[in-house]
């Protein structure tokens, strides 16, 4: 997907280090390959990267469908959707498919790094590793230590971060973690603004971007982010903190359920051609 494809751009590209990406399907994997010959030749336009120096990243990327493929890696970072059950699953394979030594990272956002690390014989060598995105992009990436992650591993975490010439900073194992935990809930007001007729999505997205001097308003970074995703870190927070202050706006509910996710369908709080 879009989030492991900008992992591996960053550990091909800037880390030099080779990747593997995996996904369910081939098509998805052209897909990421091609999203990265593209990302690379607006580079090299650019003048930000050599046509010598973008080949050699692509000849450090490659795909596969099977989790098999990860049987000699080092370090591994699983970027699916926020489903504890899914991730669970993924991580209990990765267990029987890694070395013994590698690391196994999460790029969650919001669930527990101790929970999934749970479905594990190396709670040890998990780790909470989230990207923000775009990841080609964003400079930041949250380390999150669970309860068992060993000093060894957050080191070893960190200093993969730097290679990849992003700025790290570490949180507690707390549903949201920094990031999500104060961004999701301005979102989440934002879109009980909008319902209850407070002002018009152009109003409180302006109101917000230039009154706090923030790059785009809390309704546009939504459609950005997904509609499903904020709506997912929302259930978690509500349903891990128990209070009612993280209850999901009906108005973002009622997007989800018609498919209206943001960007990425089309239409979200926003249409987009």
């Amino acid at each position: 997907g879009q989030m492991g494809t900008g992992i591996a751009f960053v550990g091909a590209v800037h880390a030099k280090l080779p990747v593997i990406i995996v996904d369910t399907a081939e098509e998805k994997c052209q897909a990421s390959m091609k999203f990265c010959e593209k990302l690379l030749s607006k580079q090299i336009s650019k003048g930000k990267i050599s046509e010598e120096d973008s080949k050699a990243a692509l000849s450090r990327i490659s795909t596969s469908t099977e989790m098999k493929a990860l049987a000699e890696t080092d370090f591994v970072i699983e970027a699916v959707n926020e489903n504890m059950q899914l991730k669970a699953n993924i991580f209990s394979t990765l267990d029987e498919v890694c070395p013994e030594h590698a690391i196994l990272a999460t790029n969650t956002s919001s669930i527990s790094i101790t929970q999934i690390a749970a479905a594990t014989s190396r709670p040890d060598k998990v780790v909470g590793m989230h990207f923000m995105n775009p990841v080609p992009v964003m400079k930041l990436i949250e380390l999150i230590s669970g309860l068992r992650t060993s000093d060894e591993t957050m080191q070893a975490t960190r200093a993969l971060g730097e290679s990849m010439k992003k700025i790290t900073t570490v949180s507690e194992d707390i549903p949201g973690f920094i990031a999500n935990r104060i961004l999701m809930p301005y979102i989440n007001e934002a879109a009980f603004a909008l319902g209850e007729g407070i002002g018009t999505r152009e109003d409180i997205d302006t109101t917000m971007k230039l009154g706090t001097n923030v790059p785009m308003g809390p309704l546009t970074l939504a459609d950005f982010i997904g509609l499903d995703t904020c709506l997912a870190i929302m259930e978690v927070l509500h349903t891990e903190l128990g209070d009612s202050k993280y209850r999901p706006a009906p108005l973002l509910k009622n997007h989800v359920r018609a498919g209206l996710l943001g960007k990425k369908t089309g239409e979200g709080f926003y249409k987009y051609d």
